[in-house]
């Protein structure tokens, strides 16, 4: 493969990673060194489940691609072995999946990420691993709604076995 090939390949794939950071709701990047080939394999297994694609990728490269997409401040925490995930559809999944399975496999480290378009630090994905997922989210809020109807027929109820009773 010719040098000029070498790079237009290379710039491909920045261009791909950069659309990435730009089109993603949230990007987890991750240090992996010090995890066996079933614990990577197990990782990137989980994610895949979740929708969210994890990738290894030259520094340079994410170096390159971060700045195209203006997280300037992201440029730092690609030092060392590199792992990035992202989502597309769900904020709270990588950083939920990912610290979880930190907590078994301590070989991995969150660096940091990009949240909605933001660059977030270790302690803000930590943060919102601790949340619940979007559908967690939205049935709390269907039961929340549902209370009011729920207790208003139950006292409903409760008056008309009371009637009931006192009639008989």
């Amino acid at each position: 493969m010719s040098k000029a090939n070498v790079i237009a390949k290379k710039e491909e794939i920045v261009n791909d990673i950069t659309k990435k950071f730009q089109d993603a709701e949230a990007v987890v990047v991750m240090d992996y060194r010090g995890l066996t080939v079933e614990e990577v394999t197990e990782l990137r297994k989980q994610l895949r489940d979740a929708g969210v694609e994890m990738r290894v990728l030259k520094n340079t490269m994410l170096r390159r691609a971060a700045q195209a997409a203006e997280l300037n401040d992201l440029v730092d925490v690609f030092k060392g072995p590199t792992a990035v995930a992202f989502s597309n559809e769900e904020v709270v999944a990588p950083a939920k999946i990912i610290a979880e399975f930190a907590k078994d496999a301590e070989a991995l480290e969150i660096k940091g990420g990009v949240l909605e378009g933001k660059v977030a630090s270790v302690e803000q994905i930590n943060k919102i691993a601790t949340l619940p997922s979007r559908d967690g989210l939205l049935s709390m809020l269907l039961s929340v709604l549902q209370a009011p109807v729920r207790n208003t027929a139950l006292a409903i109820k409760a008056v008309a076995e009371k009637k009931e009773e006192e009639a008989a």
